[in-house]
């Protein structure tokens, strides 16, 4: 391109010079027919009249096209080192740049010392270095972000002022459960039956509500809005922060399903204690009545004191005050002990039991007390659950590096639905029969 803009201003010149060179021949010409027109007197001096014109006129001819071409050397020489080589060597140095390249600091040096067109070549030089550093400053932090939307829990989606998306990341994907119809503000929350304004949010921030509730499928999402705006604090859209909160709505329901059982396993007994205390209080009864009334309300009493203790217990062990002491001990062992003191239940009930334990189970080190609640709680549940006559088979065995204990029954069982709610605090599958049959629905066992 540059070699055919040198050539393009030599022809120019060129052209000049055949214009100028023809116009001085049509003078010549002109003025030799203007001698000739002259009365002729000696014919000898005529034609040595003519043929010095005409040799003076070659001569000019010739001198002038020699300038001429000296001329149009110069000059194509001083374009080329004045004009096309910087803008060469800017074009040079342009793609070296663009190829990640670094100019040596000679060729800066030379083109330091080069006219005012070389200072445009350093100018645009570190302007074009510099351009290239906030580009990559940019595409870091666009990364940056990026990585940070596509691994956050929260979902995040921004619409522009039409309402159309502009940025989503998967997490909003997932919670919200979009599809690719889903492509602007009122169809997804028209989906989610979400009464939401889009310019109010925008313009009236202050005086719009900007936090929403809605439940999805099984899932529970907090939605905030808020208006998105550019650095002049111009409206650009709305973003949209969706949190899941899921397990919170089912920690506040179990909270209060807790705090209602609670309430409930102590109004029982204490109705019964005032109810019978009061039937003592009003009238003479025998000694024997007044020792059956006396029974429940102590029944009741311990009770009460069983219920507070697990929950002190509940409470220690949720704030770690509880320092367990930790033993060996045989687990064979442990497990008969257990099962004789659950031997009179059992009896009452006319229950078979049965104890296996493998020969090569080695002692243990833990909470040799944790683990006797455990053992205790499930045998106490298999006795009470089991309809009488019942057969209960107990297995003490050690596989690779881990022992195990395992209590058979074929009392009623658990339910499917109800097995992922098994260590739930105060959760009974059927309440009103549990009641009657005792317990509080507590494990608090740390081994």
């Amino acid at each position: 391109m540059l070699r055919n803009l040198q050539i393009k201003i030599v022809l120019i010149f060129l052209v000049l010079g055949i214009i100028i060179i023809g116009t001085m021949g049509y003078v010549n010409h002109i003025n030799l027919q203007n001698i000739m027109r002259q009365p002729i007197n000696d014919i000898n001096e005529y034609r040595t009249m003519i043929k010095t014109y005409q040799e003076q006129s070659e001569l000019i001819t010739i001198i002038t096209i020699i300038i001429f071409t000296m001329i149009c050397i110069l000059v194509g020489i001083f374009v080329t080192q004045k004009v096309i080589a910087p803008i060469s060597r800017l074009i040079n140095n342009a793609k070296k740049i663009t190829a990640g390249e670094e100019i040596e600091t000679k060729e800066l040096d030379q083109e330091k010392s080069q006219s005012e067109i070389d200072d445009l070549v350093n100018a645009f030089y570190m302007m074009t270095k510099e351009l290239k550093e906030n580009l990559n400053e940019v595409s870091r932090k666009k990364n940056q972000i990026e990585t940070i939307l596509l691994h956050m829990t929260d979902g995040i989606i921004a619409f522009n002022m039409e309402g159309r998306i502009i940025l989503t990341n998967p997490a909003a994907t997932r919670l919200l459960r979009l599809i690719p119809e889903d492509e602007n503000f009122e169809k997804i929350f028209e989906k989610l039956d979400v009464e939401v304004n889009l310019e109010k949010i925008i313009y009236l921030e202050n005086w719009t509500s900007t936090e929403e509730k809605v439940t999805i499928g099984d899932n529970h999402v907090n939605l905030y809005f808020a208006p998105l705006k550019n650095e002049d604090e111009t409206p650009a859209g709305v973003i949209v922060v969706i949190q899941d909160i899921t397990e919170h709505v089912k920690l506040d329901n179990m909270r209060k399903e807790f705090v209602a059982d609670v309430s409930h396993e102590l109004k029982t007994p204490i109705t019964s204690i005032m109810g019978y205390a009061d039937t003592l209080l009003e009238d003479e009864y025998d000694k024997e009545t007044k020792d059956k009334f006396l029974t429940v309300i102590a029944t009741e009493a311990r009770r009460m004191a069983k219920l507070v203790t697990d929950l002190l217990s509940l409470s220690r062990y949720d704030n770690d005050e509880i320092n367990t002491q930790k033993e060996e001990f045989d687990l064979g062992e442990l497990v008969k002990q257990c099962q004789d003191k659950v031997q009179i239940e059992l009896d009452k009930k006319h229950h078979t039991v049965e104890c296996f334990v493998t020969a090569n189970v080695p002692a243990v080190y833990a909470n040799k007390e944790g683990i006797e609640r455990v053992v205790l709680n499930i045998l106490t549940n298999s006795i009470k659950y089991t309809q009488e006559g019942g057969n209960i088979k107990i297995y003490v065995g050690f596989v690779y590096n881990d022992a195990y204990i395992k209590i058979i029954d074929n009392g009623i069982g658990i339910p499917e639905e109800d097995l992922t709610r098994i260590f739930d605090r105060f959760y009974r599958v059927d309440k009103a029969r549990t009641r009657e049959m005792g317990g509080t629905g507590l494990r608090t066992f740390n081994c």
